[in-house]
């Protein structure tokens, strides 16, 4: 890091510098001086945040290494950092850069130490994905939190700010600095494939008041959060991640629906926005995606919101924005448009030279450049990098994962089931009555970190409770075959429990329900992921929402099974018919209790 002498010696570029990123802020100087030395180069560099592969930053797994020099052309982090120079770098579990959280911290000072023994080094801004829920980065021995629907469920602005509180302390520990959440998506479209149970609600308000929460207690951690993804991902049918969504929305309808949350994060002060790649024609008839968009970036986003944080794009290697232009030119266009971090370009190196190409070439100006490089160093100054850049080496132990984290999480997802169907009532089980439990159903993939199988860790769950229960796990689409194997052994129980994940009307899932039930044993149906599973499952006496299947949450739905805990959630989104979609059949604040 620069001494005190050096920042202050290069004061006579401060002036000059202050008078780009925007409205002056009283955090400046330091940021500003730091800025008056850098090269194009550097500049460039600190407008990405990059991926590399392994679990640490000199010594990576020789699987990582090949990974690295395939799609980076370098071997290591560190390799990475002295090539490009890059201002952030994205971990993920694929990546294998989250192992456990002691060795993400290494990782984290190793990342860190590469950067400032470059000429002029600078602090790396450390991100991540971790929502919670079915989107997570880093998983166990770390704190895992129902995610945002089942906290919409749950109503409760106190425990989504408990939420980033608690997220925001572990993530800072391992080195993580920013994180890419809330989703601010108002979720409106039942067939959205990409944000779902991501998002919050179908309610405005409801999401906009969550949102602001969240980030508040991200900000109580000293974690830069991140509202996502502007203008709103919540009206489509297509996953931006393999097509180009279309939101047909008026800009009227956009006001309404999509606007509330992501004014009321900046109203909370939220330190960066996410784009998203989708196509809003009402609000930039052009045919570009938001991403590129500078009618929607610059003129409604800065403008007329009147957001100065940093603007990150969604990865640039998603179809939704690569549909129209090259990889060359997209961060090109990015920047143009007002965005101020180019997040996992496909190719680094095409894309950090296209940018200086469009410097040297005039389609940029370096002017340009340190409008938005102002904003990213006064974020690492106010998450306090520039003046200490590395983890506290006694602080994971100490802060990641500890009891009173584990049982907050715990509580969290107590108050976030909803009971949507319990006819006669069937519910609560009683391990007297109904000792003999069979728990089948889907086990999707679990989410990071988590024991997983679903069926195994509900089962568990179950027995810690009194019961005897055993798991069969059918899968997503059961065979003719398996469906009879789970018939039989459903004969053999006092009651079964049967675990679903985006039923169809087609569905095999649906088939099996219908057959477990037409045995006269009595059948709870555990939705583990969307709420409007319940539509397709008419058969079922009783029906629970979960909204994901993390540990919290599971162990929840045992307990409320049991009749140990009451149900308290109400549903964030409303629920149609299956046979008539414009009709509702379960409407949002839907919730039954004992």
């Amino acid at each position: 890091m620069p001494s005190r002498r050096t920042v202050l010696a290069a004061g006579a570029g401060v002036t000059a510098a202050l008078a780009v990123g925007g409205a002056a802020h009283a955090d400046d100087a330091r940021p500003a001086a730091l800025l008056s030395r850098m090269t194009l180069e550097e500049k460039v560099g600190q407008l990405f945040v990059a991926r590399v592969y392994g679990h640490s930053a000199t010594a990576p797994d020789q699987a990582d290494v090949d990974a690295n020099l395939k799609e980076l052309g370098v071997r290591t982090a560190a390799e990475l950092i002295a090539r490009h120079r890059p201002g952030g770098v994205i971990y993920f579990a694929w990546a294998h850069n989250t192992r456990d959280p002691r060795q993400i911290a290494e990782l984290s000072d190793g990342i860190q130490r590469a950067s400032l023994e470059q000429p002029r080094g600078l602090p790396v801004l450390i991100s991540t994905d971790q929502e919670h829920g079915v989107v997570c980065r880093i998983g166990r021995p770390a704190t895992l939190f129902p995610g945002a629907m089942a906290l919409g469920a749950g109503g409760s602005g106190r425990d989504a700010r408990t939420l980033g509180r608690i997220a925001g302390r572990e993530l800072r520990a391992t080195g993580v600095r920013q994180n890419y959440s809330p989703v601010a998506d108002v979720n409106v479209n039942p067939a959205n494939p990409v944000i779902g149970v991501r998002s919050f609600g179908a309610d405005p308000e409801a999401v906009a008041a969550l949102v602001a929460e969240e980030i508040r207690g991200y900000q109580a951690a000293g974690v830069a959060a991140t509202a996502k993804h502007f203008p709103g991902h919540g009206d489509t049918a297509v996953d931006s991640h393999t097509g180009f969504p279309v939101i047909t929305h008026t800009r009227a309808e956009w006001e309404r629906l999509d606007a509330a949350p992501f004014r009321a994060a900046i109203a909370a002060g939220v330190d960066s926005i996410m784009t998203g790649h989708l196509l809003v024609p009402a609000l930039d008839a052009s045919g570009d995606p938001a991403t590129l968009s500078r009618p929607i970036l610059t003129g409604i986003l800065r403008e007329d919101l009147g957001y100065d944080g940093v603007v990150v794009t969604d990865a640039l290697g998603m179809a939704g924005v690569r549909t129209k232009y090259g990889d060359e030119r997209v961060p090109v266009l990015a920047l143009r448009a007002g965005v101020d971090q180019l997040l996992d370009p496909p190719d680094l190196a095409v894309a950090r030279n296209a940018v200086l190409r469009a410097v040297r070439d005039g389609e940029l100006t370096e002017e340009r450049l340190d409008t938005s490089v102002l904003r990213i160093l006064r974020l690492k100054e106010k998450l306090g990098l520039l003046a200490e850049p590395y983890t506290d080496p006694s602080a994971v132990g100490r802060v990641v994962g500890r009891p009173e984290h584990l049982a907050e999480a715990e509580r969290i997802a107590e108050r976030t089931t909803t009971l949507l169907v319990d006819e006669g009532p069937l519910l609560p089980l009683s391990p007297h009555a109904h000792r003999r439990l069979l728990v089948v159903g889907a086990d999707p993939a679990s989410p990071s970190g988590t024991t997983g199988p679903p069926t195994g860790v509900l089962a568990a769950a179950l027995s810690g409770l009194g019961f005897s229960a055993s798991a069969l796990p059918t899968g997503t689409d059961p065979s003719a075959e398996t469906i009879a194997r789970a018939v039989a052994a459903a004969g053999e129980a006092d009651a079964v429990v049967v675990t679903t994940c985006n039923v169809t009307a087609a569905s095999a899932q649906r088939t099996l329900v219908d057959r477990l039930t037409a045995t006269g044993r009595p059948v709870v149906a555990v939705a583990l992921r969307n709420p409007y599973d319940v539509a397709q499952l008419p058969s079922v006496r009783a029906c629970l929402a979960t909204y994901s299947w993390s540990d919290p949450e599971l162990r929840a739905a045992a307990r409320v099974i049991a009749g140990t805990v009451r149900p308290q959630g109400r549903l964030p989104v409303p629920v149609q018919r299956a046979d008539d979609p414009a009709r509702v059949l379960y409407p949002v604040g839907h919730g039954l209790t004992y």
